[in-house]
């Protein structure tokens, strides 16, 4: 993995012509935003920040924006039929439709990404208001996926012109949520290398994990992952494809029932992941579970640990190691009706990699799930 951090900055250095940030927010289109926003703040332990709608000014649309540390959610609705969100929300249900990166120059973002092949979805526009200004940008990557390029570096408001402060008598406290460790996206049978080829050529990113239908698979089903990492390593989005079993993977099961490609999940980092989870369960999240021999041998496996073994077991939360370190790691069940979004809960102690050695564990957990709902 050394070699691997080495090689991407020396592209940074050279060739990084799409300087990231890291990840500005995350927009999801929902039904109900209100209520989105209700649950988020509730469940995960988000505090309210910024509110768009008829009232600022918004006559379509309504979006809540909600924030821990330095993790972004926004969740938007249309008011009426018959235009994108609405359209999104009727074939996908609630989705992520935006993932929005921090730029210095949403501008040039814009051009370098453009010239390079991808289609755009938004060209430089300046927002303003008393605050200062925002320049956005965008364009298309897999499915009706978005990237914004946001550059806020002259803005002091919330959130973003044309939002208001929102200010609310309910703010439960914070679980420890602190900023987005990568996004995964799910893609079609045999894409996943045309969108590796699309981060690499079109946005500069560098392939520094693969997996492939060995490394993640069980007795009924597989996939296949590549992680994509921008020149600083700030942005990572693993890209999954479908590969062959005897059963329906859950690559298969998410594509079915989001009607196409998508974000599948936000890993969302911690430092404290004992702590982070019993207090999302205590508020109602639920996690999938391994069976508890998954530990009678973890320690053979991954060597010494700082944590205690006990509520890792009880919590059921996963650990592996690579050259670097060791990471925890438990994901929740999908938090919507459709089998489509779900959350992985993550704490680095020096590892860069995503959990290879746990993942026949996982995927069996996931397909349990799977055979419950009949879509194995």
């Amino acid at each position: 993995m050394e070699a691997n951090h080495a090689l991407i900055s020396n592209h940074t250095s050279q060739i990084d012509f799409l300087p990231l940030q890291g990840t500005d927010y995350v927009e999801f289109y929902v039904g109900n935003a209100k209520q989105a926003a209700h649950f988020y703040k509730t469940a995960f332990g988000f505090q309210s920040l910024a509110y768009a709608g008829p009232e600022t000014g918004m006559k379509e649309r309504v979006s809540y924006v909600v924030r821990q540390h330095k993790l972004t959610f926004v969740f938007t609705t249309s008011l009426r039929t018959d235009n994108e969100i609405a359209d999104h929300v009727y074939q996908h249900g609630d989705g992520i439709k935006f993932l929005a990166l921090k730029v210095t120059d949403a501008k040039d973002a814009w051009i370098q990404t453009t010239k390079r092949g991808a289609k755009s979805y938004m060209e430089p526009v300046v927002l303003e208001d008393a605050s200062g200004k925002v320049v956005i940008s965008g364009i298309h990557t897999y499915g009706d996926t978005v990237h914004l390029f946001i550059e806020r570096n002259d803005y002091h408001g919330a959130f973003l012109p044309g939002f208001k402060q929102w200010e609310s008598d309910y703010n439960p406290s914070d679980t420890g949520l602190l900023y987005v460790d990568h996004c995964v996206g799910n893609v079609g049978w045999n894409q996943m290398n045309k969108w590796v080829d699309f981060y690499e050529q079109v946005m500069g990113f560098h392939n520094i994990l693969t997996f492939d239908d060995q490394d993640i698979s069980t007795e009924y089903s597989a996939l296949m992952s590549k992680v994509m990492s921008n020149g600083n390593g700030f942005v990572k989005f693993p890209i999954n494809e479908p590969a062959e079993g005897k059963k329906k993977s859950q690559v298969e099961e998410y594509l079915d029932f989001y009607k196409g490609e998508g974000c599948q999940h936000v890993a969302l980092a911690t430092n404290n992941i004992v702590q982070t989870v019993t207090e999302l369960q205590s508020r109602g999240i639920e996690f999938l579970k391994v069976p508890s021999s998954y530990y009678d041998e973890l320690l053979d496996r991954v060597g010494t640990i700082d944590e205690d073994l006990a509520p890792l077991r009880k919590l059921g939360i996963l650990v592996d190691r690579d050259e670097e370190g060791y990471l925890l790691q438990i994901f929740t069940k999908p938090v919507e009706d459709r089998p489509t979004l779900f959350f992985e809960i993550i704490q680095r102690k020096g590892a860069t990699s995503f959990g290879k050695g746990n993942f026949k564990a996982l995927f069996e957990a996931i397909e349990r799930e799977q055979d419950q709902r009949g879509n194995l």
